[in-house]
Order: structure tokens, then sequence, then C-alpha cells
């Protein structure tokens, strides 16, 4: 086979949007008639759905569905005593079994008393619990969520 004989067809050429009647795809350019989707220039967002609420907002609203984030810990200012030290963060928390783990936010919620001086370091508080924990002579200072320790999965040879 020679070049001379390969058979090649040419590649159909682009159709341009069109321009009115004589542009060969009519006078709407196949975007039907009127409408916000037929106008030139800015165009809807992604999952615009003509001002119905879209279907990424309605999933969460609907039955059955189930948040994936992992819900705060709760410890109760009351629950506080039971902890051994004068420093309270989520490690001496889980130590003390107030809470199933350390690597997950807390929170603290004011019911009870709080009778001795803490020095509360957890992820969120409520504002009567800070309230009566600085009463008591204590402290309250958010910090982030520990993280857990990367641990090599190369075995040593």
């Amino acid at each position: 086979m020679k070049v001379h004989e390969l058979d090649i067809t040419r590649a159909k050429t682009k159709k341009r949007a069109g321009r009115g009647i004589s542009a060969g795809r009519g006078k709407t350019a196949g975007r039907g008639t009127k409408g916000q989707k037929a106008r030139t220039g800015k165009k809807l967002r992604a999952g615009f759905e003509g001002g119905q609420n879209p279907l990424m907002q309605r999933i969460p609203k609907l039955k059955g569905f189930k948040s994936k984030r992992a819900q705060a810990q709760i410890v109760y200012t009351e629950n506080l005593q039971l902890v051994s030290g004068k420093t309270v963060d989520n490690f001496t928390l889980a130590e003390n079994g107030l809470i199933a783990n350390p690597y997950h936010s807390v929170k603290v919620i004011s019911r009870g008393n709080v009778k001795k001086a803490f020095n509360v370091k957890v992820q969120g508080a409520s504002a009567s619990a800070v309230a009566a924990i600085e009463k008591a002579g204590g402290s309250y200072e958010f910090v982030q969520v520990p993280q857990r320790e990367k641990t090599s999965d190369k075995k040593d040879a």
C-alpha cells in the first residue's frame, strides 16, 4: 500500500452554533424557544433546577438520610469531679472512662455543680458550662482534636 492509496476521509467540520435562519440550524439554533437557557451570556450554575430546591440540597432533608459526621462526645460538668488532677483534656477523660475515644471531639455541657477548679482543654463547651467552670476558679481553653500518631507500614528487614 502506498501513501496515495490510503483511504482518508476528511473529518466533518464542526457546526457553528448558528446566527439566524441562514446558519443552517434554524432561527433558534437548536436552543428551543425563549427562556433562560436560550439566551447568550451567563449560563446556569451546576445543579440549578429553575428555582426548585436542587437535588444536592434536597437529599439531606429526605427521610432515611444519615449524616456521616461524627457527633461530639458529651461530658457533663457534674462528672468532672471524677477526673483526677487539675487539667482535663481528651486523654484524661478517656483514662477515667468518661469518653470512649480521645481522638474525637468532646463538648462539656452544664449539668450539676462544679466543686473543684479545673483547667478544661477540650473542643467545645456550652456558655453555661464555661461560666460554671470559671465560677469554681477554673478555666476553659479551646484546643483542636488530637491526631493519632502515624505508624509506619514498612516492616524492618
